[in-house]
């Protein structure tokens, strides 16, 4: 299972900046815009608060089996995504490095 987590840790690595990428190459550099587009319709927006809730359970759940360099993956979420902080967390995890 190790070698499927760190291939889905690479592939939720570059689907999400292929999506961030395109962004803002049409938009430029626009946080603002990037954060309204997160919420622009109630679909989207209900895919942002299921990523953000999961989020948060995975830092709790992270917290409470008290995973060694966390830091690492909570960075790993919020600069790419659960998509690939989590399988990253699950390949330490079966490599004893978590």
């Amino acid at each position: 299972m190790r070698w499927l987590y760190l291939t889905l840790a690479i592939v939720g690595a570059l689907v999400p900046y292929l999506f961030f990428f395109n962004f803002f190459a049409a938009q430029g550099f626009d946080v603002p815009a990037f954060v309204g587009a997160l919420f622009a319709n109630g679909a989207v927006g209900g895919f942002t608060a299921d990523i953000l809730i999961s989020s948060a359970v995975f830092w709790a759940m992270m917290a409470q089996a008290k995973a060694r360099r966390i830091w690492l993956f909570v960075l790993l979420n919020l600069s790419i995504g659960l998509s690939c902080a989590l399988p990253a967390y699950l390949y330490a995890r079966e490599t004893g490095k978590a």
